[in-house]
């Protein structure tokens, strides 16, 4: 464990201490620690910036509800954390649901762009569909070590699996995305030449 995960450890667990005694600046400040990458994870998993503040707020729920059961040096907040916003992602997709409006397709803006904004914008869809198409647990594990930048033992913990088992699931989203992504390459071999 690095040195600054573990004062961040302890500050969060320490914040966690005030915040069960009614300090609610100490939770504030969990909120401030934790939501932006939070969210991204969520937003991430659900291809959907609106569900993804309704699950961000959820778990911050769930956090303030735990503040008088924590135990300093059991899991870390973060992990604890991550663990319920990937959950409630799970839950969430799982449940049948109509489309919110927010799901419709981005109207894009017809002002003239060059075309290589226009190449990776459409380039960056391509990939977000791609991976919004790849099983639950693979997305998960993509998100959490491509995306968040954890390691493959914090995204681990955070799924509740071994470190063999997470990187079964990223070979697998990587294969899987490789192969729905397979015709980018030559195109981008093709503009370099």
């Amino acid at each position: 464990m690095r040195g600054t995960d573990q004062l961040d450890s302890s500050l969060d667990d320490a914040f966690m201490r005030q915040t069960a005694t009614g300090n609610a600046a100490a939770f504030t400040q969990l909120v401030a620690r934790h939501s932006r990458r939070c969210a991204r994870l969520a937003a991430r998993m659900m291809g959907n910036r609106s569900e993804a503040e309704d699950i961000v707020q959820e778990a911050f729920t769930r956090l303030w509800l735990k503040t008088k059961d924590w135990e300093p040096g059991g899991a870390q907040v973060s992990t604890w954390l991550y663990r319920v916003v990937v959950n409630l992602c799970l839950d969430r997709k799982r449940k049948p649901r109509n489309e919110p409006i927010e799901a419709a397709a981005e109207i894009i803006d017809p002002a003239p762009r060059s075309d290589d904004r226009m190449l990776a914008a459409e380039r960056s869809i391509r990939v977000q569909r791609a991976v919004e198409t790849l099983p639950d647990r693979q997305r998960a594990a993509l998100a959490l070590c491509h995306f968040e930048e954890l390691s493959n033992a914090e995204a681990a913990a955070i799924l509740d699996i071994n470190i063999g088992a997470l990187e079964s699931l990223l070979v697998r989203a990587r294969r899987s995305l490789r192969e729905l992504l397979s015709d980018l390459a030559p195109t981008d071999a093709a503009r370099t030449a």
